[in-house]
């Protein structure tokens, strides 16, 4: 049977304008007896679907532009995907994908009737309009006789054809790259690149998420070569502020490799406290255009994956020239911040300076001088400083929620890795008084920058966080009505701001705190200063990790310029190195990257949790894990490890060895004896663990 489809879309290609009435059709296609009727039909579906527009029942066109948005597709973790263009969003189900991957250029035709939706529109892909490069890392499996790869990022939705096997056998971890896939109910066809090892064999899980991301490992030998070269411009420092003699502090987790901030704290004649800020001058070692600096710029960040570091720049300088060790000079780029008795910040001024660091404290040192149990550990001079600099901070802090900012602090999980890559234990690193004395300081002083080439009129790169949108605050409320809460209107950041703080010492804290998390967008990098919503601020952007990020370099670069106009050293238009065009291109690249970056720890992160989960299930007694309910369902009830920030199902036949009864209305599973509703703390024990689908079944401890 005749195709009609493709043969009318290919009537209007090249003429978005063009309007053919049904007999304009079949003349041009050479349509005639009974076919005619199945035209009418196919056009019908054609304009139903929105491949075609219909105007006046009997003349047909190319939809209209505004229903197209063309952008780079994104897969969530449920395998539905997104499509953005500027501010234009589309969501798109799994189903309506076609042929289409994760980071792949689509065109996706939105289907008029959501456009006015709360949820924003839905749309279909339309075209494949340019793939991307797909290296997978998936585990190889025999189904018969083909050859499978499943992927292991969980983006990919679809498993993968291999011919040839390349030595590979079941269970083992491979690397494939995509070689076609032109047909949606076949298989996309891949080749084998890399056979890597056992997919079992947990030392290979940092090899996966390495190649699965692309990321750099080894520095290029031109790199490593500057690096080697550039130690000696510390014997040209160039004119700078003495802060050696001054008392100064690095306060760093136990496994930090670079240091690169350090802190002091005076007053002025004024009686002021004047807050030090010192920043490892990068930009001193690392020059424009530098083979330092486009491999820096390819990289945008460091990676953190748990057991390996992946520099942004080589070892010579994050942990060598540019890392402020104790007891040893080093030059630095020192924000000064004058705070009068209530703690605003009245003045700030800016120096390339040498300092030489006093003491090298670990946050867990900073906490035992904050709470007395320091000892001889540390000079009186430094518990002095430590305390006056947290005293400080909690009224730095006071400040920056009296204006609303958001309280979104979730503990961090840290792990215990042992030599064969298995994750031995964890424990929860919360944000306490110590954390809090230097995320203060840093925020003041990522502030204090903006705000400064703000008022110079010198582009640069502002961190920015728009504020959510009208249907993601609209979904977060029924969310949380639905938990039993009444958060107001969310709109207002003021109240979204004090439910945070009204729900702070809540047990279901962290999945409310998840949940505002997913309402809000990205932070990103942009070379427009909008403002910040999470920390309510409205001039912001990176200064203090010129080691790790890429646009905090620019920062130190761009101030730098703006000081030397000031002294009438230089005369660059605006006083500035890089023009805003430049520093668009530069964002841009910057938050690809930390994306990448983010998505690469976070899979490692999750893949070790799984492993944990499973050698757990295996132990002759396993251990119990504390959890809470988040979910009650008919068929069971969905479960989340607080600690391990891990969710997954306790099936209904597990909560009663007779019938459970599920309650819609007031969202409960009982066994007769026992109710089980959202928020209950129980305790769980894994009894299956599913890599390949992400999946977790768990039983009642108890």
């Amino acid at each position: 049977m005749r195709n009609f489809k493709p043969e009318i879309i290919s009537l209007f290609k090249g003429n978005a304008e063009v309007l053919l009435s049904y007999a304009d059709i079949t003349t041009a296609l050479k349509i005639g007896g009974k076919d005619r009727k199945r035209l009418r039909k196919v056009l019908g579906e054609l304009a139903f679907d929105g491949e075609l527009r219909s105007q006046n029942g009997n003349m047909y066109g190319l939809p209209s532009q505004d229903l197209l948005v063309k952008g780079r597709l994104e897969i969530m973790k449920s395998g539905n995907g997104l499509v953005a263009n500027g501010a234009d969003k589309v969501f798109v189900s799994k189903h309506d994908m076609g042929i289409a991957l994760p980071k792949d250029i689509v065109l996706v035709r939105m289907y008029p009737g959501t456009l006015d939706s709360p949820k924003g529109p839905e749309g279909v892909v339309i075209n494949l309009e340019e793939r991307n490069r797909h290296d997978i890392v998936g585990t190889f499996k025999r189904d018969g006789n083909r050859n499978i790869v499943i992927p292991l990022n969980s983006g990919y939705t679809v498993d993968f054809t291999v011919i040839e096997d390349k030595g590979a056998v079941d269970e083992d971890r491979v690397l494939i790259r995509l070689l076609s896939w032109e047909n949606e109910k076949v298989n996309p066809l891949a080749e084998i690149v890399d056979v890597l090892g056992k997919s079992t064999d947990p030392s290979l899980d940092t090899i996966a998420i390495v190649k699965e991301f692309e990321l750099p490992e080894e520095f290029p030998q031109n790199v490593l070569a500057e690096a080697e070269s550039v130690s000696a411009l510390m014997d040209k420092p160039g004119k700078r502020l003495d802060w050696t003699n001054e008392l100064t502090v690095t306060i760093d987790p136990v496994t930090a490799r670079d240091f690169d901030d350090a802190l002091s704290l005076h007053k002025d004649d004024n009686g002021n406290r004047v807050l030090g800020v010192h920043i490892a001058d990068v930009s001193h070692f690392v020059r424009p255009q530098s083979e330092l600096d486009q491999e820096a710029f390819l990289r945008g960040n460091s990676t953190y994956l748990v057991d390996k570091v992946i520099p942004m720049l080589p070892e010579q300088l994050s942990n060598g020239i540019c890392s402020l060790n104790p007891g040893v000079e080093r030059l630095a780029f020192s924000v000064f911040m004058t705070l009068d008795e209530n703690a605003d910040v009245i003045d700030a001024n800016f120096a390339k300076t040498v300092i030489k660091s006093d003491s090298r404290l670990t946050y867990e040192q900073a906490l035992d001088i904050l709470e007395n149990r320091a000892g001889d550990s540390e000079s009186a001079a430094v518990k002095k400083l430590v305390c006056n600099l947290s005293k400080l901070s909690q009224q730095v802090r006071k400040i920056r929620f009296g204006k609303f900012a958001l309280n979104l602090e979730i503990p961090e999980v840290e792990m215990q890795i042992n030599d064969k890559g298995l994750m031995t234990g964890f424990h929860v690193v919360s944000n306490d008084i110590s954390h809090q004395l230097v995320e203060e300081a840093m925020i003041l002083a990522n502030e204090s920058v903006a705000k400064k080439l703000h008022v110079q009129n010198c582009p640069s790169i502002a961190r920015l966080h728009e504020p959510p949108s009208e249907e993601k605050l609209t979904d977060l409320t029924e969310q949380l009505l639905f938990f039993g809460y009444s958060p107001g209107d969310l709109s207002n950041q003021k109240n979204l701001a004090k439910f945070l703080d009204s729900v702070k010492d809540d047990p279901f804290f962290h999945h409310i705190g998840l949940a505002v998390l997913k309402s809000m967008n990205r932070a990103v990098y942009s070379a427009e200063d909008t403002g910040h919503y999470g920390l309510a601020k409205k001039f912001y952007q990176h200064f203090t990790s010129p080691i790790r990020r890429y646009p905090d370099l620019i920062a130190h670069r761009q101030l730098a310029a703006i000081l030397l106009k000031e002294k009438d050293a230089i005369k660059a238009a605006g006083g500035a190195i890089y023009k805003k065009k430049e520093l668009s291109a530069i964002a841009i690249a910057a938050t690809n990257n930390e994306f990448i970056s983010a998505d690469a720890e976070k899979s490692l992160l999750e893949i070790k949790k799984y492993r944990y989960l499973d050698e757990a299930m295996k132990a002759a007694e396993p251990q119990p894990f504390d959890a809470v309910v988040v979910k009650v369902v008919a068929f069971g009830m969905f479960v989340e490890l607080p600690d391990l920030m891990l969710q997954g199902l306790i099936h209904v036949s597990e909560v009663s060895d007779n019938y459970a009864r599920y309650s819609r209305t007031r969202q409960t599973l009982s066994d007769g004896k026992k109710s089980y509703k959202m928020g209950d703390k129980v305790k769980v024990v894994p009894v299956k663990v599913d890599f390949n689908d992400r999946k977790i079944d768990f039983n009642l401890a108890e």
